[in-house]
């Protein structure tokens, strides 16, 4: 039965609007509007058995990757994402909301611009994605604070519980978000299918846990904005926590999470013995039997830290070896739901991120930062997803054991089978799994043709499994009525078309496979293939050595096998023409990428990216008598062969590209530290007055507290300056800062500076002690502090609340001195909870007096402002230490048709400590440490980038040391030139420079 707000009726709607209206802000119970529902089915579109979900009746294998709106500004980019992510073979995405983004104010929800879900939900609909909602309210994510903002530090109550003032202050954004999620379920015509509340709700050192109340209360929060899809979990490990079942707090679908080589890219060549799961199957049997086995993250790439080797290490750590041994070993336990984080990382613009990762967020995901997906793991990710999307049968086979036994004679492999009726999978490891060593095997398989069979078959031949890989072989498999008896190649794809059958198989390089079809008559088209034919049976047996073999099987019905070594079958392609459905699909070789097909009459229409002049070759799915192709609406010249292979070349000839010398460009300078000036006047600053903390977490050490968030400045640099009279015989001043992990600090006395806290990328404070020049009794001097403000911890174990671990002054002593008698004022971003530009959110500006003023907005060289002339932060930069703020105008003129991701690279030349923050039309779009490192490349996207206008560019240059401070090199480079099927990309809309009221 569907539930009465289940369809789109207008009574449902009013029935919906009515509900969020009156529940939007500060209800008390959970239970004021809808009883907990005990799991009853709320809507029939969604359903599941101990399977698989099922999407409008039809099994679902949820294939899904990863991807954070936030982490890219630019919605016309999101159809790009989501394109890749189809042509891959995936049918899902999963995506959290970073609340700290939408309610920067308490109250006050912001959900518009860079920060609507809208286009990403319509982007998704386009491309024929489902969506996975994880609002949160925490999410963990390395988003600063694990997407809690800033003011929760000033919650009493432990956060992630039943404590009534968290439950109260999560109120207004679940109610939001929840009504966003709602009206873009796939009952409303929307993608979102499924929906998870909380996130890794599994590590607590307080009682009770799991606490059912208050994974309830979460939960009606969602049901009560309108959600009616299923509810999943992902426990952080599988520890059954909030699993269906009796109480409250339940989940409809029970999932979890799995990092198994962890995330150590300092030694990426690095498995060791006992990451590879086995046990994982039988866990879900026994906490989970009724849903589908649900991974809802498992690893897809890895963080990369402060200090860190760089993301180029990650990829190492997560490869394609890795893919093809630890995904293929979670096949094997029959999952059905599978997530992968990342799958595109994007960008912690405008410090979104956590103090333990840097600007890129990269992740080593199949989709690089910069969109690009020329990396070995996404063609990897290609071959896999587009197995399972033509193998019903894997979706309900049973599952049999691993053994190194049953199924062949080598004990260095394990083989675990899935049987569904007759049809079989093998799923093949390594016996010991991070094995660098080769192993030669024959596979003895049960076949409804031959009955029990040892594979390969062809004289003297046998399988391999060649260092740090896994296989899936079959048997009795189904391709469109005929039956692959076995085969020991892996399939990517295949087909039945109304005049063929099209099947596309694989092996690794230099490996010999053989594969035996229920089908007779053999006819060799293209290269050497071994073979025999029996009593109505055709045996193929290839060798994958680089040339592309083709075998035509059959009479009249035919079936074209096409056989391939691994690195070739990257270039393949099988694309659906409808949303959620492969029924006509278009198999082809194309090169780069292919995004879209669709036959239209007797036209085929394609879209994709080229890198390089490439040949096309359709082999199925054109319509018969093809009069014309057109490849990103260039209609190109093709042949038809007499087996029906389309053939053309889409061309590619670089465009002439003028990227701008930026050491050529006309620089503007400006003091971006004037407050160590004695004519500074801070009298706009806040007064630190608070004899008592708001957080709950640390009490304080000093008089008054100094702790940012008291004040609420929670994002970028703060700044401090206290006063005192001196008594003359002040030696020393000692300081406890924090800033999060890879901070900074600096001190002044007036103007005269003392020294800095350099940062380590391990260390959350820093401890100082200056020496003092020679004070004069009765003079008033002023201690000018600046901490750079990394962003705040995440509260991933309950109960440690280290998302209130506070930003500023911890503590200090002043030689002589009572603490009392300095008295201390602070600002960070200018309004503080009340952010100026509201289009770039409230982590966007930090608190250095440029960012006060409004000087990184586009426009602000026209701004009376003191602006010199310069030779810029290269040639010029500091003479001192202090904080210098460069700025400068470019031109770019990149043609439609390409997309040309651009990046800026900052080269370090100096054993001196400093920091550089990079603007991009207002945009914070790098943070460069030079003594921790590792990023120098920040890629910056087309959209934030005007490609076709004039670009400003701002540059924070921070010297934490005596003497001069330069970049060693600033440029403005190509990471890559493909000519794309995109469509055009506007530039996001940002608030530009005007004089701001206030500022100081």
């Amino acid at each position: 039965m569907k539930n009465l707000c289940n369809v789109l009726s207008a009574a449902a709607l009013a029935c919906f609007t009515v509900a969020v209206q009156a529940r939007a802000v500060g209800y008390r119970s959970p239970t004021e509007f809808i009883k907990p529902y005990k799991r009853q089915a709320l809507q029939d579109i969604v359903t599941w058995d101990k399977d698989t979900i099922f999407v409008n009746g039809e099994r679902l294998f949820l294939y899904s990757g990863e991807v954070h709106p936030y982490r890219l500004p630019v919605p016309d980019l999101y159809i790009d994402i989501f394109q890749k992510i189809k042509a891959l073979g995936y049918n899902g995405v999963s995506f959290y909301v970073d609340w700290a983004l939408l309610e920067g104010k308490p109250g006050e929800y912001r959900e518009e611009g860079v920060f609507n879900l809208k286009p990403f939900f319509e982007a998704a609909s386009e491309a024929g994605i489902y969506l996975l909602a994880r609002p949160g309210p925490y999410i963990n994510a390395e988003v600063s604070g694990g997407g809690y903002p800033g003011w929760i530090q000033r919650v009493q109550g432990l956060l992630r519980t039943r404590a009534k003032d968290y439950l109260n202050a999560t109120d207004n954004y679940m109610a939001n978000i929840g009504k966003t999620i709602a009206a873009a379920q796939i009952t409303n015509g929307g993608p979102i299918i499924l929906v998870q509340p909380e996130n890794e709700y599994t590590n607590s050192n307080v009682k009770p846990f799991p606490d059912g109340e208050y994974m309830q209360y979460v939960e009606d929060q969602i049901r009560n904005a309108g959600v009616v899809v299923p509810l999943i979990s992902n426990d952080a490990s599988p520890q059954g926590h909030n699993a269906p079942g009796t109480g409250v707090g339940k989940v409809d679908i029970y999932g979890h999470d799995g990092y198994p080589v962890g995330f150590d890219c300092s030694n990426p060549t690095v498995w060791g013995d006992r990451q590879l799961v086995t046990d994982w199957y039988t866990k879900h049997l026994t906490q989970s039997p009724s849903t589908p086995f649900s991974i809802i993250e498992f690893q897809g790439g890895s963080f990369d830290p402060w200090g860190g080797p760089g993301f180029e290490k990650c990829l190492q750590l997560v490869n394609a070896q890795f893919e093809r041994v630890f995904y293929k070993n979670l096949y094997s336990f029959g999952v059905t739901i599978l997530n992968f984080y990342m799958t595109f990382g994007g960008t912690n613009w405008g410090n979104l991120g956590h103090p333990g990762g840097y600007t890129s967020y990269d992740y080593a995901a199949v989709i690089a930062e910069d969109r690009q997906v020329n990396r070995e793991k996404y063609s990897e990710q290609k071959l896999q997803a587009n197995f399972f999307k033509v193998s019903p049968a894997y979706l309900t086979a049973s599952r049999g054991s691993a053994s190194t036994k049953q199924f062949t004679t080598n004990p260095a492999i394990t083989v675990t089978d899935a049987t569904n009726n007759s049809t079989k999978f093998y799923f093949v490891r390594h016996t010991t799994y991070n094995t660098l060593d080769s192993a030669s095997y024959k596979l003895t398989i049960q076949t409804s043709a031959f009955g029990n069979t040892t594979v390969p078959q062809y004289n003297g031949t046998s399988l391999s499994l060649n260092g740090r890989d896994s296989k899936i072989h079959v048997s009795d498999y189904d391709i469109g009525g005929k039956t692959l008896v076995y085969s020991t190649a892996e399939i990517l794809t295949w087909h039945k078309y109304d005049d063929k059958t099209v099947l596309v198989v694989y092996g690794g390089p230099g490996e010999t496979h053989e594969l035996v079809l229920a089908v007779t008559g053999l006819e060799v088209l293209e290269g050497d293939v071994k073979s025999t034919a029996t009593r109505g049976y055709t045996l193929l047996n290839f060798e994958a050595d680089g040339t592309r073999k083709v075998a035509k099987v059959g009479v009249d019905d035919f079936v074209y096998v096409y056989m391939l070594d691994r690195n070739s079958a990257y270039n393949y392609w099988s694309v659906d023409q409808g949303p959620h459905s492969n029924a006509d699909a278009v198999i082809l070789k194309a090169g780069y990428l292919v995004r879209t097909a669709k036959v239209d009459g007797s036209a085929l229409v394609l879209t994709g990216d080229v890198n390089a002049t490439t040949p096309i070759e359709i082999l199925g799915g054109a319509p018969s008598g093809l009069s014309k192709l057109t490849f990103n609406g260039e209609e190109l010249d093709f042949k038809t062969s007499d087996e029906g292979v389309v053939s053309a070349n889409v061309d590619f000839s670089k465009p002439d590209l003028k990227i701008p010398d930026l050491s050529s460009l006309d620089w503007k300078y400006i003091n971006s530290l004037p407050e160590i000036q004695s004519s500074y006047d801070d009298s706009d600053w806040k007064d630190a007055d608070l004899v008592k903390t708001y957080n709950s977490h640390r009490d304080l050490n000093t008089p008054k507290s100094l702790y940012s968030s008291d004040y609420g400045y929670h994002t970028g640099t703060l700044l401090y300056r206290g006063k005192f009279t001196a008594t003359g015989a002040e030696k020393t001043f000692s300081i406890i800062t924090q800033g999060g992990t890879a901070y900074g600090s600096s001190v002044w006395l007036n103007d005269q500076f003392l020294g800095s806290w350099k940062g380590l990328a391990s260390e959350y404070f820093g401890t100082s002690t200056f020496n003092l020049p020679a004070l004069t009794a009765n003079e008033t001097y002023t201690i000018t502090v600046v901490i750079d403000n990394q962003g705040l911890d995440e509260n991933w174990t309950i109960g440690t609340e280290t998302a209130k671990n506070p930003r500023g002054i911890m503590d200090y002593n002043l030689d002589g001195h009572d603490k009392a008698s300095v008295s201390w004022k602070l600002t960070g971003n200018l309004g503080g909870e009340d952010y100026i530009d509201k289009s770039r959110g409230p982590l966007n500006e930090g608190g250095l007096y440029a960012e006060r003023q409004g000087l990184h907005l586009p426009g602000a060289l026209a701004a009376d402002a003191g602006w010199v002339d310069s030779a810029g932060p290269v040639a010029d930069g500091l003479t001192k230490p202090g904080i210098g703020f460069f700025a400068a105008t470019f031109d770019l003129n990149i043609p439609g048709g390409w997309d040309i991701p651009l990046s800026f690279t900052i080269t370090n030349s100096s054993a001196r400590a400093y920091r550089a923050q990079l603007y991009v039309n207002g945009w914070q779009y790098g943070k460069y440490v030079n003594n921790i490192g590792p990023q120098t490349r920040f890629p910056v996207p087309q959209g934030i980038l005007d490609y076709q206008g004039t670009n400003y560019l701002a540059i924070a240059l921070w010297g934490h040391e005596d003497g001069e401070t330069k970049l060693g090199g600033l440029e403005l480079g190509v990471d890559a030139v493909v000519k794309t099927g995109l469509g055009s990309v506007g530039v996001v809309k940002g608030e530009t420079y005007q004089g701001r009221q206030g500022a100081y």
